[in-house]
C-alpha cells in the first residue's frame, strides 16, 4: 500500500512546503512513509522554489505508482473537510483514473473534521494570539474560503459555535464568515461585511482562518490580509490580529497520525516503502 497526504494544491511554494513538512512529521509519528501529493496546481511551482524537487500532483503520482505495479492507495486528507465539493470532485477524478488505467483500490483515512479536532485547534490558536498580543476580550472571526457546497458552511458555523463555548470568557463577540462566495446564501456573512459590522468595526479583532497552509488566500500578503487591510483603512480605529493556521498546529499532525494508524490497522496492511 502507498500512503499520501493530499491537499488541494496551490501555486504558492509555501503551501507545498508546508504539505511536505506535515507529511514528514506524519511519517515520523506513524512510522511509515508518507508522500506529499497535491490534487492539482502544485506541479506548476518551479522546482527551484521547492529545494530543487518538483511537486507531485495526483495524476502523475498515481500513474507512476500504477506503472510500478502498485494497486492500493491510502490518502490522508489535508483539507478542512473532505466532505464538501472538493472531496467529491477528488473522488470523481480517482474514479476516472481507475477507469483509464485499470483496477486499483483507494481509500481515505479520517480527516481533521471527521475526528472533531478543529474547534480545539481554532480555540487554541485564538487563545495563543490573545496572550501574545496582550488582548482583552477581543472580537473573533472564524473565516473559511467559501464555496458552492453548504456542507462547508455548516461545518464553519459548527466550529465557530464550539469555539465560542470553549473560550467564551476570553473573547467578545464572535462571528463565522466566508472570504468569498456571496452568490451562495450559505457563505454569508462575508468576511468584509463582518469587519464593517458593529462589534467588529473597532478595537481588537482576532481572525482565525480555517485554512491549513499559507498561500494565496491565507499568506502574510494573501487575500484575507488584503481584505482586512482595506477594511481597516476605511474604518474606525481597529487592530486586526491573524492567528496561526490550523495545519501547522501540533494537534493537527497528531490527529492525522492517529487516523492513519487506525486506517492501516483496520485493513491489517503494511505500507510499501
Amino acid at each position: 500500500m502507498i500512503v499520501a497526504l493530499i491537499d488541494n494544491g496551490s501555486l504558492e511554494p509555501a503551501a507545498h512546503r508546508n504539505l511536505r513538512a506535515v507529511a514528514a512529521e506524519l511519517s515520523a509519528r506513524a512510522e511509515i512513509p508518507v508522500d506529499a501529493v497535491s490534487w492539482k496546481h502544485s506541479d506548476r511551482v518551479p522546482a527551484g522554489a521547492l529545494d530543487g524537487v518538483p511537486a507531485w500532483t495526483l495524476v502523475n503520482w498515481l500513474r507512476r505508482h500504477f506503472a510500478a505495479g502498485q494497486r492500493e492507495f491510502l490518502f490522508v486528507p489535508f483539507f478542512i473537510s473532505a466532505q464538501g465539493a472538493i472531496g467529491s470532485a477528488l473522488r470523481e477524478d480517482l474514479d476516472k483514473l481507475r477507469a483509464e488505467l485499470g483496477t486499483f483500490e483507494f481509500s481515505f483515512s479520517d480527516g481533521l473534521a471527521a475526528r472533531g479536532a478543529l474547534p480545539e485547534i481554532i480555540a487554541a490558536r485564538v487563545c495563543e494570539t490573545i496572550v501574545e498580543r496582550k488582548l482583552s476580550r477581543p472580537a473573533v472571526i472564524v473565516v473559511d474560503h467559501g464555496g458552492p457546497s453548504p456542507v462547508s458552511a455548516t461545518l464553519r458555523d459548527q466550529i465557530a459555535g464550539a469555539v465560542r463555548t470553549l473560550i467564551s470568557p476570553e473573547i467578545g463577540p464572535l462571528s463565522a464568515a466566508s472570504m468569498e462566495g456571496a452568490a451562495h446564501a450559505h457563505n454569508r456573512p462575508l468576511f468584509a461585511d463582518v469587519l464593517a459590522a458593529p462589534g467588529f468595526d473597532r478595537g481588537d479583532v482576532v481572525v482565525a482562518p480555517l485554512f491549513l497552509s499559507p498561500g494565496r488566500h491565507a499568506g502574510a500578503d494573501g487575500d484575507l490580509a488584503q481584505i482586512a487591510g482595506t477594511a481597516t483603512d476605511r474604518a474606525w480605529p481597529r487592530r486586526v490580529h491573524f492567528t496561526e493556521l490550523v495545519g501547522t498546529h501540533p494537534s493537527a499532525v497528531e490527529t492525522l497520525a492517529a487516523a492513519l494508524r487506525e486506517a492501516l490497522a483496520s485493513r491489517n496492511l503494511q505500507p510499501s516503502v
